[in-house]
């Protein structure tokens, strides 16, 4: 079967670099919630026209990570209770899911690939280092949907990435010892490969309820109601 007019694939436009460099900054914390972006300021940090600044800006109001608000302009989004909450209940329903996969699945496998997440992760809290240390914490449960072996699965998980990194930037200062983290996620890897089903869900659970509790103190993902959203 041909394919006719295929044309080559164009090359990033400028608007697709610039609105992927601020993506990137809103997710490691570069750009905090509440900063306003300067449309003047910004074109000249990027040396462009406001034309392609303006395209990207508008690309990330539509992806929720920028909103605007009248005679103001733009700012990124601040993650209130509600989207706490929200954020976090969509993952815990992904990541169950994914573990569910998992326990039927090959167990040493997914493990070691977990624990190669885990082992970045003591790295980064030796180094003190807390930017590598949320990559490290990213990539465990990234690993544990990709092992899922569903796509959807990912696809979904694909599209809170972002929130979930500002999540993670803000749950740094949450922790008196680093080494907390590491200890979570060590006891959901031995859970996994004992093929214990109760015990992975629950501390998967626990772990998705502790970081609502650090970022949204008095909410609750086991009470089953939402907090307001703005």
């Amino acid at each position: 079967m041909s394919l006719p007019d295929i044309e080559p694939v164009s090359r990033e436009s400028t608007a697709g670099i610039i609105a992927r460099q601020l993506r990137d900054a809103i997710m490691t914390g570069a750009l905090p919630p509440g900063t306003q972006l300067g449309e003047t300021d910004l074109a000249s940090r990027f040396q462009v026209s406001r034309g392609p600044l303006r395209e990207a800006m508008q690309h990330l109001v539509s992806e929720g990570l920028l909103r605007s608000e009248r005679h103001r302009g733009l700012f990124v989004i601040d993650l209130e209770p509600g989207d706490v909450y929200d954020i976090y209940s969509a993952r815990s329903a992904i990541e169950r899911a994914a573990m569910l996969r998992a326990l039927r699945g090959d167990r040493e496998k997914v493990a070691a690939e977990l624990e190669q997440a885990v082992g970045a992760m003591a790295v980064a809290a030796d180094d003190d280092d807390p930017t590598a240390l949320s990559w490290a914490d990213l990539r465990f449960h990234e690993a544990l949907i990709d092992a899922s072996g569903s796509k959807r699965l990912v696809r979904m998980a694909r599209t809170l990435l972002i929130e979930t990194r500002m999540c993670l930037t803000a749950l740094q200062g949450t922790y008196q010892q680093v080494e907390e983290r590491v200890t979570e996620h060590t006891k959901i890897i031995e859970a996994l490969r004992a093929g214990d089903e109760e015990t992975a869900l629950s501390l998967l659970e626990a772990h998705m309820e502790d970081a609502v509790q650090r970022l949204a103190p008095g909410t609750s993902l086991r009470e089953g109601e939402a907090p307001a959203v703005p």
